[in-house]
């Protein structure tokens, strides 16, 4: 109904029936997939139907609720536990409009707004408001000062940690999917909940920076401003999460070395690799952010590169088994490059440089230098990289010239 009425494509349609029973749903064929509460999928277009209901905090959590489906919950009771006036309208059989909680109105207006105080019981829903405000940011919407409220209060009152890290992670998968991710992290931060749920990004706001490189100061601000580069050069939601962490390390930065950041990139990669390790993250996210995170200076270094650094970088990011993930990296470093004040459309050539170097090993024939030394096996891996180094000598005088 929501995107309907925003001209946002359609997915799906989600169905509440009332006035009957599971069993009665299942004689009808259809087939029952609901966990927590009954939801059926329809016996020939399979979209999803669910018996109207109602829910009682009973604990502490996400799950911690008990549901009604009797038939005597109504349509209205249904929508009175939706979490926003504007995902709590719904259409009766004849496409007349049902909005109680006059989220009409508040779509017009654009304000994300509670529909009542038990949006106050389930934690999830700050994350829910977060990435509303960034899946509709191109219209404008702001949250209610009341509903602000609430989330603040629920990220205060503990409820935050009760909520699986799995579900945590698919929030902000989610949310880096869409055009403008940004303004969920902004929200997150505004209501306090960030730190509670990333404390590492969370600690990098206020941290300054060199203002020779980085106009902004801010290393929160940058990490921000790097994830809007990222966002313009790759849809890949694997390059967004790295970009975030790219600069993690710059949270841990001792006060009286300030402005300065030195070895914040080993730093933020033994960050990244903890939080891989709480979030349960999937391996593509956790290898490309702790690459970005140890290696992103050394790429912007790369011209300056001689042969045995450059072949050591290169081997590193494993430019020639994992040459999409490689690709990723050097998005992301390009992002990081122009994610600073002033500085979003400034030339990167350590890119295409790193690209060319990465031909060149890659046209390195080491089967055939195998095969010339197969008499002497101890002796292949150095033959190879004599020949790379080689190689890449001549490319950078190449480039040089």
């Amino acid at each position: 109904m929501r995107d309907e009425l925003l001209a946002l494509p359609v997915a799906d349609r989600d169905w509440v029936v009332t006035g009957t029973s599971a069993e009665a749903m299942q004689e009808l064929g259809y087939r029952q997939v609901g966990k927590d509460f009954p939801v059926f999928l329809h016996p020939v277009t399979h979209e999803e139907y669910a018996l109207a209901r109602t829910e009682r905090k009973t604990s502490a959590g996400y799950h911690g609720f008990a549901f009604d489906t009797s038939q005597s919950v109504s349509l209205e009771d249904d929508l009175a536990r939706r979490d926003l006036t504007i995902n709590a309208m719904a259409r009766d059989e004849t496409g007349a409009l049902i909005d109680p909680w006059n989220g009409k109105r508040d779509l017009d207006q654009r304000i994300l707004r509670h529909v009542s105080p038990a949006f106050a019981e389930d934690p999830l829903r700050v994350l829910r408001v977060a990435r509303f405000s960034a899946k509709l940011a191109k219209f404008g919407f702001r949250i209610a000062d009341e509903t602000m409220d609430l989330m603040k209060q629920l990220s205060q009152s503990g409820e935050l940690q009760t909520l699986a890290v799995e579900r945590v992670f698919a929030e902000i998968k989610t949310s880096l999917g869409y055009n403008d991710p940004e303004p969920f992290f902004l929200t997150l931060r505004d209501c306090s909940a960030l730190r509670v749920l990333w404390p590492e990004l969370d600690q990098l706001f206020g941290v300054p920076q060199v203002p020779e490189y980085h106009p902004e100061i801010d290393s929160g601000v940058h990490t921000l401003m790097t994830l809007r580069q990222t966002c313009r050069l790759t849809k890949s939601t694997v390059a967004r999460f790295a970009a975030l962490c790219h600069d993690l390390g710059k949270g841990t930065t001792p006060e009286e070395l300030l402005p300065h950041h030195y070895a914040h990139e080993e730093r933020g990669a033994e960050i990244t690799e903890s939080l891989a390790k709480r979030w349960k993250l999937p391996q593509a996210f956790r290898d490309l952010a702790v690459m970005t995170a140890r290696y992103h200076t050394h790429t912007h270094r790369a011209l300056e590169l001689r042969p045995g650094k450059l072949l050591k970088l290169l081997q590193a990011v494993d430019c020639l088994r994992k040459p999409d993930r490689f690709e990723l990296f050097l998005l992301v470093c390009e992002a990081d490059a122009r994610g600073r004040a002033g500085l979003e459309s400034r030339d990167y050539a350590q890119a295409d440089y790193l690209r060319g170097a990465a031909g060149i090993l890659k046209s390195v024939d080491s089967g055939a230098i195998a095969q010339l030394a197969k008499e002497r096996k101890a002796d292949i891996p150095e033959a190879i990289r004599t020949e790379r180094l080689r190689a890449l000598k001549a490319y950078r005088l190449s480039q040089s010239a």
